[in-house]
């Protein structure tokens, strides 16, 4: 199987990482804010959705979600992350994984991230 702790993040680099109401709910539990104020401030409107989540600048690949520890290269609210992170990968491998551990094999690299971020 799988360890997103040894991932660096790939699937919280999304363009899109999508929310729904009841994230946002459990986002303004887990910082103890009223739900207005979680919603500025950790949303923006994009992609024909009405929620998603805003995203921080990433050495690896340029944006990132901004609960997204950079240095640590793991998130910073697990125990409150949003369902479509709950979900993910789904059922079976997680191919960013597969992709990563062959990368770390034929770079001879246990550290080694293949860069997708080419500016």
């Amino acid at each position: 199987m799988y360890s997103c702790k040894k991932c660096p993040g790939y699937c919280c680099s999304y363009p899109l990482i999508a929310l729904e109401r009841r994230d946002v709910e459990r986002l303004a539990r887990h910082f103890a804010l009223p739900y207005d104020v979680a919603e500025r401030k950790f949303t923006r409107t994009a992609w024909g959705r009405k929620w998603t989540m805003r995203r921080k600048a990433d050495k690896h690949y340029g944006r990132i979600c901004q609960f997204f520890d950079t240095e640590k290269r793991c998130c910073t609210i697990y125990k409150a992350r949003p369902s479509v992170c709950r979900s993910f990968p789904g059922e079976g491998r997680c191919g960013y994984y597969d992709f990563l551990m062959f990368e770390r094999r034929a770079q001879n690299d246990p550290a080694f991230v293949a860069l997708t971020n080419h500016s």
